[in-house]
């Protein structure tokens, strides 16, 4: 990555769109059909797989690599298609390190797993490609079910419930369908505007009504939902971003991460896009990472990642940490910010270290500043507006194991969900099996989920 026309503040244009295009190409580029061919040579077919157990949607991960194996690839994709329809997007942002590569077999034996997220995109890009929607709708039921959130979680389970017959409404406050897909997670993850090629692949099934800038208590209420639709699931993330609390947190130039992600993903023009020279990023997570590696490939000089804990506590892979250095990035353990300095704008951060106790983390006296014009926020998300009536577990909304709610009718699953972790294959799997018992509830077939 050039360093060349680099200024001092916010600046956009920091690099020449031809750098830009070059630093956001795809991370991952797919397999061509020798190369998976070689990789699922590699797979021990095991009979006992940990790799199905370690994937929060139980695709049978042998099974269709040894389809790919055997040159049927379609058929692998509609294995995965099955257990995860979100299986191409997951393919490019699932951890797969710490969930199904990280749990093989030959991971443990030789430090090298068999490339299942490759595998798994090279699969489902090759049937998605295909002229025509491989799902076919079941008998319609007369049933129609509300659907709040077009991200991950909703899509999954309106593409459920339509293929079982049901009319659907998606109700989503923003301009774009994807939630986390589209909103929050890096572009160079998902190039070439994969997340709504993907969001109107699932709508192919048909039985799926998309409905845009309908926020629920805005715009739509619970109670009219419930009156008018069979049943209700819940799938609108999380829209709150918690704060530093730090003294002068308020200054210019002092972001949220999430936010900071949507405008790139968003932007039409690269070049356009403000990002300073020295940026610091404050969070462990996939979020942190994300908004980090991105500011460097924006042109930033100096970035920083900053965590409160060490390094084995962030919630970001340690894939995603060497991605993160390998990129330019540097990364301060157990450190936390006490105040940002600066006259309007934000020009340093002042950190604590921090010493994990019997009581917790605490502030030591040790501090240390890093000059920074501009912060981002990635501390975490919270669930703004939590529906009247409803349970909530630590601020997210309590629900069973099949996703139901404390209120009759009312299912909920993903981000804005006790027990959902900010991933898209975890929003996937509470969606659909959210979707499998309000099916059972409306008609008296058994629930089908893999596992």
């Amino acid at each position: 990555m050039s360093q060349a026309r680099l200024s001092p503040g916010v600046v956009p244009g920091r690099l020449t769109q031809d750098e830009l295009a070059a630093n956001f190409v795809d991370v991952a580029p797919p397999l061509d059909r020798h190369e998976a061919q070689v990789a699922a040579d590699r797979c021990y077919f095991c009979h006992d797989a940990p790799c199905i157990t370690a994937c929060p949607t139980s695709i049978d991960i042998p099974l269709f690599i040894r389809q790919i194996a055997t040159d049927t690839p379609d058929a692998a994709a509609m294995t995965i298609f099955h257990a995860n329809i979100l299986g191409g997007m997951c393919a490019r942002v699932c951890p797969t390190e710490q969930l199904c590569e990280g749990a093989c077999v030959r991971m443990e034996a030789e430090g090298k797993p068999v490339e299942i997220g490759a595998l798994q995109r090279y699969a489902t890009d090759g049937l998605m490609a295909k002229a025509t929607h491989p799902f076919r709708r079941a008998a319609a039921t007369g049933k129609r079910i509300a659907v709040v959130g077009a991200g991950p979680a909703g899509l999954a389970a309106a593409h459920r419930l339509a293929a079982k017959g049901h009319d659907v409404v998606i109700f989503e406050a923003r301009p774009k369908p994807g939630g986390l897909n589209e909103y929050g997670i890096a572009s160079y993850k998902a190039v070439d505007g994969f997340a709504q090629e993907e969001v109107d692949w699932i709508l192919g099934i048909g039985g799926i009504e998309l409905r845009h800038g309908q926020a629920l208590g805005r715009d739509i209420t619970l109670e009219g939902l419930r009156a008018e639709y069979d049943a209700v699931f819940l799938g609108m993330g999380l829209g709150g971003v918690n704060a530093l609390r730090a003294e002068g947190e308020d200054r210019d130039h002092v972001l949220d991460a999430v936010s900071f992600i949507r405008d790139l993903r968003q932007a039409d023009d690269l070049t356009a896009l403000p990002v300073g020279r020295d940026v610091v990023v404050i969070g462990g997570g996939m979020t942190a990472i994300d908004a980090g590696v991105q500011a460097r490939l924006l042109g930033a000089e100096n970035v920083t990642i900053v965590y409160r804990r060490g390094q084995d506590r962030m919630g970001a892979s340690r894939h995603e940490q060497d991605h993160a250095t390998a990129s330019g990035v540097r990364i301060i353990c157990d450190a936390a910010p006490v105040a940002l300095h600066g006259n309007g704008a934000v020009a340093e951060v002042e950190f604590a270290y921090t010493e994990d106790g019997p009581d917790g983390l605490v502030l030591t006296d040790s501090r240390f500043r890093l000059r920074a014009d501009q912060v981002f926020r990635a501390i975490g998300q919270r669930l703004d507006g939590a529906p009247e009536g409803l349970d909530l577990i630590a601020g997210k909304i309590a629900v069973s194991p099949e996703g139901r709610t404390s209120m009759d009718g009312i299912w909920a699953g993903g981000d804005c969900a006790a027990g959902g972790n900010d991933l898209t294959v975890t929003a996937v799997a509470q969606g659909r099996d959210a979707a499998e018992d309000i099916d059972a509830r409306l008609t008296g077939r058994p629930v089908e989920i893999p596992g």
